[in-house]
């Protein structure tokens, strides 16, 4: 596309920047979003945690804790390998292994 006039030229300048807007947009939703993985401790991993933790503390294997369907078998293991972590970091024995 070739421009002649001063119109046209403004006409693709106003085009140009709508296009930019939309990419902006777009660039900051694509940078906000969360993405998969691991994720931070945040309040929704702290309460599974804890959750696992507290059974842990009552008594419950691993296996029962997995059948119940809260956690999957390797997130219990990381669970209680986190768990372990801790209680050697503040110099508390952690429980027994199950």
């Amino acid at each position: 596309m070739k421009i002649q006039t001063l119109e046209e030229a403004l006409k693709r300048i106003k085009e140009l920047e709508k296009e930019v807007a939309e990419l902006e947009k777009e660039n900051k939703r694509l940078r906000e979003r969360r993405s998969g993985g691991r994720k931070k401790h945040d309040e929704t991993w702290m309460n599974a945690y804890k959750g696992f933790i507290e059974k842990y503390r009552d008594g419950k294997s691993l296996a029962e804790i997995v059948a119940e369907g809260d956690v999957s078998r390797r997130t219990a293991y990381r669970y209680l390998a986190y768990y372990k972590e801790l209680q050697t970091k503040t110099d508390r024995p952690a429980d027994k292994k199950r």
